[in-house]
């Protein structure tokens, strides 16, 4: 049963679901990342957590990745790994 530790906030006015992945997810192609997050929205929708998924994970260098919405860059920019697992809330799992 897959679990995930996900941090579920509000900025701005929008609902974030942040999941921090393994730093293998960047190895993965466009196409499996997409599908995974697809997943992951779909179970996160089912849990009645609101909001987009956002998955994070440890870059080159020891930054962090992520996929997000363009205007959302500048806020993901400004925190790292420390501050999502800092913060973490909720639990997603199937």
């Amino acid at each position: 049963m897959p679990r995930y530790r996900v941090t579920h906030l509000r900025r701005e006015g929008q609902d974030m679901i942040v999941v921090p992945l393994d730093k293998s997810f960047g190895a993965k192609s466009e196409h499996d990342k997409k599908a995974f997050v697809a997943e992951l929205q779909a179970y996160a929708a089912s849990a009645g957590l609101a909001g987009l998924v956002i998955p994070v994970w440890e870059g080159k260098g020891g930054g962090m990745n992520f996929i997000a919405p363009t205007p959302w860059h500048p806020f993901f920019q400004s925190i790292g790994l420390a501050f999502v697992m800092e913060n973490i809330n909720r639990e997603l799992a199937w």
